[in-house]
């Protein structure tokens, strides 16, 4: 995620209700997430959350040469040791790793790009192929990993993709790999087990893979971690904003404030004292698909 976001905040005590600026990410090829993560809003994909993915611009409509060999399509399952950059590039010709090496990706599903439009063979680098499997992967996560929309809104693990070079779209290749992916924290992949499938469904999981932070969300010192690295604060709930188009800063830093004090007044040990955060979508985390805010608590991780 190359973009830097700056939503807005809501301090941490409850009679106080002001604004700050931490930074987040939206991760995915200048990388939803955070949408997001999406931070999930990281990635909502994060995306690390996938909002749309940055695009080159298209090259001539691919014709094979009649000697060329189409790239067959990667195998499902694999693992690889992707690097922060790796993930950030439209395509990745690395090899595979053994699963149970270290690794910071699997791939979890595989598919046919989608690359005809009215009959017309579409480059493999356009706008409009990309923004398919951008849609089509995130999508899939979600069924790969379980739990609920709330809790993948709440978690560091994200989605890549990656297509065939246009060279070896020219030579036939028309396939997509979504890969999941863990954000550790800024420009840093966590490494994986085995496997996430169905991870978020466990209480374990969620612990392990929430989006936690070094400090305040109105803080200076804000830095978005994964749960199972050292931590001072929590996201601990998502608060959908009503519409199809951005509120406005103030009705959206509005929308989260009595949502996000009764979630932090829950997570309290003590009810009459206690600290809590919310986080607002900017305009343009909410045209990368982040349309919620998250509400913060501390958290003695």
């Amino acid at each position: 995620m190359s973009a830097q976001n700056e939503p807005g905040v809501s301090p941490r005590r409850r009679p106080d209700p002001g604004a700050g600026t931490p930074s987040a990410r939206r991760f995915r090829r200048a990388l939803t997430v955070f949408a997001v993560l999406a931070a999930t809003g990281l990635l909502a994909g994060c995306g690390l959350g996938g909002g749309a993915p940055q695009v080159a611009p298209p090259a001539e409509p691919p014709s094979a040469p009649p000697s060329a060999t189409a790239v067959p399509a990667p195998p499902l399952g694999a693992c690889y040791r992707l690097a922060w950059s790796d993930a950030l590039s439209p395509t990745h010709d690395g090899a595979p790793v053994d699963c149970d090496a270290p690794h910071t990706a699997r791939t979890f599903a595989v598919g046919e790009l989608d690359d005809l439009s009215d009959g017309h063979l579409l480059a493999v680098d356009s706008a409009r192929v990309q923004q398919r499997v951008a849609r089509t992967c995130p999508a899939r996560l979600a069924e790969y990993l379980g739990g609920s929309e709330q809790d993948r809104r709440l978690s560091m693990l994200r989605s890549v993709w990656f297509t065939p070079s246009v060279e070896d779209s020219e030579a036939g290749a028309r396939w997509y790999r979504c890969e999941v992916v863990a954000v550790a924290a800024d420009e840093r992949l966590a490494r994986l087990p085995g496997s996430v499938r169905g991870v978020l469904a466990t209480p374990e999981g969620r612990e392990r893979y929430g989006m936690c932070a070094t400090a305040a969300p109105d803080d200076p010192g804000f830095r978005r971690v994964i749960c199972s690295a050292a931590h001072t604060w929590r996201a601990i709930a998502a608060v959908d904003l009503d519409g199809r188009r951005y509120p406005g800063r103030a009705a959206a830093r509005d929308a989260g404030q009595q949502r996000c004090e009764d979630a932090g007044r829950d997570a309290a040990e003590d009810p009459l004292s206690f600290q809590w955060g919310y986080e607002w979508p900017t305009r343009e985390q909410w045209a990368a698909g982040q349309t919620f805010g998250r509400c913060w608590a501390p958290d003695a991780g």
